[in-house]
């Protein structure tokens, strides 16, 4: 209707996931590395630095993942990709943010925060890794979708950070 505005929601959500043996200061520098997101997410092909000071707010990484789909008997490839700009980084508080600026998959606005805690008050054996974002809807998605995603990635990542810790003690 004429004159009328429609205001969407952000999403907004939050996936946590705890390892019994790792620490938090073990496991903040992986998660701290900001370009090498591909050596944690099995579904992400490549991640390097493309602007900026590595480690410095202001830095942007380059996120891509390459998906095959079939149908009708034909093949297609395509490369989902996005830019993330680091926002903010605090290795005593171990949180990082980082907003999307670009991609080609559906988002509009993106920014995420992970944090990694201790689990026990002795900082001792254990530790907690939580995922957040803040987003606009994303065309094609349903929010529960995307919170299953992040959900998903975040204990592909955390086990890959998990075996990669004991298996070097």
């Amino acid at each position: 209707m004429a004159g009328e505005t429609v205001t969407q929601t952000k999403w907004e959500g939050k996936a946590c996931v705890e390892l019994a043996i790792p620490t938090a200061q073990e496991v903040w520098p992986l998660v701290e590395d900001f370009c090498n997101l591909h050596k944690w997410l099995p579904t992400i092909d490549t991640c390097y630095q493309v602007d900026g000071i590595l480690g410095q707010p202001g830095m942007v990484r380059y996120v891509a993942t390459t998906t095959t789909t079939s149908s009708n008997g034909n093949e297609e490839t395509m490369i989902k990709w996005a830019k993330e700009k680091l926002l903010m980084i605090d290795s005593i508080k171990r949180c990082l943010s980082y907003e999307v600026t670009d991609n080609n998959i559906g988002m509009k606005s993106y920014v995420g925060k992970s944090t990694v805690s201790p689990i026990n008050d002795d900082g001792k054996n254990g530790c907690k890794i939580e995922w957040s974002f803040v987003c606009d809807p994303i065309e094609g998605l349903r929010f529960e979708d995307f919170l299953s995603y992040i959900e998903t990635a975040l204990q592909s990542m955390a086990k890959k950070m998990e075996d990669a810790l004991l298996s070097s003690r």
